[in-house]
């Protein structure tokens, strides 16, 4: 999934992103508004990741959502 598609399809993807990362809030939904890095950057905040850990974890739900 790239960039374009997670940006054109936030919000259906909005709901699967708060069921994978249950510790974003709806503010932090409203504040990503579907760009890749701050959803990242919001990851690696609220569970204290790596920036690296936390795009593995984004990479795994892109390809896990394709469809």
């Amino acid at each position: 999934m790239n960039r374009d598609i997670i940006e054109g399809n936030w919000k259906q993807l909005k709901g699967k992103a708060k069921v994978q990362w249950g510790k974003l809030t709806d503010d932090d939904l409203d504040v990503i508004d579907g760009r890749r890095e701050v959803l990242a950057g919001k990851i690696q905040e609220r569970y204290g990741l790596s920036v690296e850990e936390a795009r593995k974890q984004l990479e795994a739900w892109e390809k896990g959502n394709r469809n």
